[in-house]
Parts: structure tokens; C-alpha cells; sequence
């Protein structure tokens, strides 16, 4: 499953890896429900390159990146091919805890070459990671989801939360529960969600 033309500017090599995990994702798909079929035919934009936007919020010091309720590698999987050359030293955990989807990322992971492990647990039971990137994509609304990252992340890690249309009603609702510093980047695919950079996470 080739990438549109000109949607990343990556390597041939991390192309490949991206285009070879796209194919893969294809046909597991047809046996377990890691995106939705009717996504598929927009699997780049939708998927693979909203993903991919979220590597480029990462703080370049990171060595340790955890991708919660990771299903389909989205992003998890994404942000450790385009780290596997831009930064080496990043190691990724994904954690799932639905054992098919863990399957799934184990041969991902294996066939790609990438630097990452599985954690099949639930998040919410899954040892503290204390890591200094936490991302998850459609895992829960913001003032949920928050309890969840802020027991995986580093005192002074980074937490990068793609939101759809009703991120503002999100953050106003965690900010009742939560202390954090945030900045809200437009996302690249759909001009009505945002990319929620947030630190300090810290209940009120």
C-alpha cells in the first residue's frame, strides 16, 4: 500500500518501513478490528500521517516514549519507524492490553526492525514507566485519560494527545480535575482537531 505522493518528507528507507507496516496493518485488519474498514481506502491521511505529525512534538532529548492503548500502532508503531533513524536512541513501549492487538504490534515490531517492546496489561495496571514522551490516540476523553498518562510519565515529561472537534469541551472539563501547561497545534489532517502538548500534569 503505497504513500500519496508528497505527504512525507521521510527517507526511502523510513518510507519503506512505513509503507511495509501499512500493508501489514491492511491484512490483519481483515481478521481483527485495529481501525475502522471504512477508514482504509484513507488509511495514509487518516491514519498513518496523523500519526506521524505527533513525532515532530517530541522533545529531542527523548529516550523513552510510551504509547498507551496502542490497537493498530497508531501512533505508537509510526513514531518508532520515523525514530529508528531521526533518533536512535528513543526506545518506544506500547502498551495494550486486548492480547490479538498485542500480537498484532509483537509481528509489527519483529518484521520492522523497530526499537520497541508489548506491555499486554491495561494501562491503568501496567507499571509506571516514568517516561518522557506519553502519546494515545482515541483512548479516552481528556479528563480520563489524563490519570492514565500522568502515571506513566517522567516529572518533567512531555504528553502529546491528538484531539478531535470537541477538544476545547475536553480541556475545560480536565482542567476541573487537573493542573497542566498546554499548547494546542492544529493537526495537518483535519483543521478541526489539534495535537494537545501538555506538561505539569498534576491533580487539583
Amino acid at each position: 500500500m503505497a504513500m500519496p505522493a508528497g505527504l512525507l518528507d521521510v527517507s526511502r528507507e523510513t518510507l519503506a518501513k512505513l509503507e511495509q507496516f501499512a500493508d501489514l496493518l491492511g491484512k490483519w485488519n481483515a481478521r481483527i478490528n485495529l481501525v475502522a474498514p471504512s477508514t482504509l481506502p484513507d488509511l495514509w491521511s487518516r491514519h498513518i500521517l496523523d500519526s506521524a505529525q505527533i513525532f515532530h512534538h517530541a522533545p529531542d532529548d527523548a529516550r523513552h516514549w510510551v504509547d498507551l492503548g496502542s490497537g493498530g500502532g497508531l501512533p505508537g508503531v509510526v513514531c518508532a519507524i520515523l525514530a529508528y533513524e531521526a533518533r536512535p536512541e528513543c526506545r518506544f513501549t506500547l502498551i495494550e492490553s486486548d492480547k490479538r492487538k498485542s500480537a498484532f504490534l509483537m509481528t509489527a515490531i519483529r518484521e520492522l526492525g523497530v526499537s520497541a517492546k508489548v506491555l499486554t496489561e491495561r494501562v491503568e495496571q501496567a507499571p509506571p514507566q516514568a517516561a518522557d514522551v506519553v502519546s494515545a490516540r482515541a483512548l479516552a476523553p481528556l479528563p480520563a485519560l489524563l490519570a492514565l498518562v500522568a502515571r506513566h510519565l517522567a516529572e518533567n515529561g512531555t504528553a502529546l494527545l491528538p484531539k478531535g472537534k470537541n477538544h476545547s469541551a475536553e480541556l475545560a472539563a480536565a482542567r476541573r480535575e487537573w493542573h497542566f501547561d498546554h499548547v494546542a497545534i492544529e493537526s495537518q489532517t483535519d483543521p478541526l482537531a489539534r495535537v494537545l502538548i501538555l506538561k505539569e500534569i498534576m491533580r487539583v
